[in-house]
């Protein structure tokens, strides 16, 4: 437990770990007014790259809790980041996505294209995906386009069930062309570096807290970082203790992780 003092930045993932649907988590308002009052700096990062920051912004704003845009990185976003590291500038960008990702890439600078001749082709999730625009996706990287994906994830957990994730979509497009995607989101370290970066932090003080071992967990253990597991989402006791990945801390949710890191940083206080 002491591990926690040195922390002074948060990598947070949303869905599973500061609500559930629509539901908010128990203790989220006192857990960010927590996070203000010991100046812990975070981002909140997510895999989902169909909704803006903005959104996120708004979300939270309805459950009593006011953070920044610029602490929002969802994937689309991170996205556009990499592509400005890497890319000319206006390059051309066929796009597999939804208006969040869309708009990201156009802000960053980006032409979005529907052509076959573009210079990257970016796939995140795609509510209206058509075999029509896998075809055209395909060609523009058979004809040279760099192939980039937004998260890996293979299923998507709707409130009715599970859907099929971005990460099937870059499967039908990597075995189709032969080509392996460059993949932004966790647990790559790629957005795990842009909010390192937009904290000016280290890995040594900073955590990621996260509902999912495959992402969230691979992923900070893959920076360097601390990891914290909360069983608030997607992942059960009996899961934990099946894995070979094991977390750093594992709380029930962010009101016991609060609890237990406030009794901590209250006792050290002179």
């Amino acid at each position: 437990m002491e591990q926690l003092r040195s922390l002074r930045h948060l990598i947070i993932d949303m869905d599973g770990v500061l609500w559930r649907g629509k539901r908010p988590m128990e203790g989220l308002t006192d857990f960010f007014a927590f996070l203000r009052r010991y100046d812990i700096r975070f981002i909140l990062a997510t895999n989902n790259a169909s909704r803006s920051r903005t959104d996120y912004v708004e979300q939270l704003a309805r459950f009593g809790v006011t953070v920044r845009p610029e602490e929002v990185l969802p994937s689309c976003d991170a996205t556009a980041i990499y592509l400005q590291q890497i890319a000319s500038p206006e390059a051309r960008v066929f796009v597999v996505g939804e208006k969040a990702l869309r708009e990201a890439l156009t802000a960053a600078g980006f032409q979005v294209v529907e052509d076959e001749h573009a210079d990257f082709v970016v796939v995140g999730l795609d509510w209206g995906l058509t075999y029509a625009q896998l075809a055209r996706a395909a060609r523009a990287i058979w004809n040279g386009a760099r192939f980039v994906g937004t998260n890996p994830d293979p299923v998507w957990p709707g409130e009715d069930g599970l859907y099929p994730g971005n990460g099937a979509t870059l499967a039908f497009l990597e075995r189709a062309t032969g080509v392996s995607p460059v993949v932004v989101g966790k647990p790559e370290p790629l957005m795990f570096q842009i909010a390192m970066q937009r904290m000016g932090a280290t890995p040594e003080t900073t955590a990621v807290i996260g509902d999912q071992i495959p992402t969230d967990i691979v992923g900070g253990k893959r920076a360097g970082m601390t990891t914290i597991l909360v069983l608030s989402g997607a992942t059960t006791r009996e899961m934990l203790m099946r894995s070979l990945v094991q977390p750093d801390f594992v709380f029930a949710d962010i009101r016991e992780l609060r609890s237990a890191w406030e009794a901590l940083l209250e006792g050290a206080a002179p």
